[in-house]
């Protein structure tokens, strides 16, 4: 397979022996090719700019730089790279913020070979993908008493959504509905209202879970 065909990936743990499974787990696996890795979130965002990987596969909690912070750093860089959280850590306190600071996706690392492999390719494509365990916390955590929550979306709205579970950009989604990035916009403030949200992913795993999207 070319080298064009591949998704590339950096590895950010702060365990060398977990950097090396991972590495020889993807080496060993058709479709994917490993970069690089690092061993902090500061170093993650070093290594990101000097290699361009599809795909950045981040531990969370690591000494001298933490994975939130990378994600955020990341995300304000406007890096090219989709981030997959892969972590041991599960509690609101870890995937909220990491889902804010603007990782695609939220594993654990007892995830199967497959599922992973599964959700690399997902994240590279731009799509939402959360392990089940972490999908139901975004959701319980979302939800509140003061939220609209049965107030229907309109078409329209279900057209926008339908697209962000892609993850399709706002100018992409203005481009395929033939409408304005400024009305985009608008649509999903609309959605996340209703929804009782605050962005893209717990929109997806909202939509998910009352079975908007399916």
């Amino acid at each position: 397979m070319s080298d064009e065909l591949l998704i590339s990936l950096l590895i950010v743990d702060d365990h060398p022996v977990v950097r090396d499974g991972l590495r020889g787990m993807f080496e060993s696996a058709p479709g994917f090719r490993v970069l690089g890795e690092a061993s902090n979130g500061v170093e993650a965002v070093e290594r990101a700019a000097d290699l361009d990987p599809d795909v950045i596969l981040m531990d969370l909690r690591m000494p001298g730089g933490a994975g939130v912070d990378a994600i955020r750093e990341l995300t304000r860089r406007a890096a090219r790279a989709k981030v997959l959280v892969l972590t041991t850590y599960d509690t609101d306190s870890d995937t909220l913020p990491a889902i804010e600071a603007g990782a695609t996706g939220y594993l654990l690392k007892d995830a199967p070979r497959d599922e992973l492999f599964t959700a690399v390719r997902a994240a590279a494509e731009g799509r939402t993908v959360l392990s089940p365990a972490v999908a139901s916390r975004l959701v319980s955590a979302v939800r509140s008493p003061q939220s609209p929550g049965n107030e229907p979306l309109s078409a329209r709205e279900r057209e926008v959504l339908a697209l962000v579970a892609k993850g399709t950009s706002n100018r992409e989604i203005a481009r395929e509905l033939f409408i304005s990035e400024a009305t985009v916009k608008t649509h999903l403030t609309h959605l996340y209202g209703k929804l009782g949200v605050k962005d893209r992913a717990a929109a997806v795993a909202v939509a998910y879970d009352r079975g908007i999207l399916g």
